[in-house]
């Protein structure tokens, strides 16, 4: 079941970033860092933030419709993915997405880094022109809370206990 973060006490900024504080630092780093990145490169996107069982999401959409997302900031406790909702179209000559449905594709990124080599700034291109709804062009997206299920997998890998001999 999904609950709708109310609190009028806390901005959508504080609400995401309690979000993210949920991950281990170096995790959160890594999640702030692709976000500052896809925020340079879609200024006028609207974020959709949900931070669900499986994945803590920030869909980048041209209107508040989540169907209107055309690629995601998608992280749990073992990394952070680009992931296109409407991959499966995509031009991918250099063969970097992965997964095998119908529809979603993913990259997983090692560093916002990864978001400036030619084959993923292709494919993010790719996705932004296919969209349903062109970018405005100009202005700044709105950053909304969507959803922040009560139940969640751990946000941190647990530690191994250590070995007896």
């Amino acid at each position: 079941m999904n609950t709708r973060i109310t609190s009028p006490k806390n901005t959508a900024e504080d609400q995401l970033a309690e979000c993210i504080d949920k991950f281990t630092p170096e995790m959160a780093k890594a999640i702030r860092a692709v976000r500052a990145a896809l925020r340079k490169r879609l200024p006028t996107a609207n974020e959709l933030v949900y931070d669900n069982y499986n994945f803590f999401v920030i869909g980048y959409c041209s209107t508040l419709r989540p169907s209107d997302c055309f690629v995601s900031l998608v992280a749990d406790a073992h990394g952070v993915r680009l992931a296109f909702y409407y991959g499966s179209t995509l031009p991918d000559p250099a063969k970097i997405l992965l997964g095998g449905g119908s529809q979603n594709r993913f990259i997983r990124l090692a560093s916002a880094r990864d978001l400036r080599e030619a084959e993923v700034e292709a494919l993010i291109s790719a996705a932004v022109a296919q969209g349903k709804a062109p970018l405005p062009t100009t202005g700044r997206g709105t950053l909304v809370i969507r959803s922040v299920s009560a139940k969640q997998r751990p946000r941190r890998v647990p530690e191994k206990p250590a070995r007896r001999r």
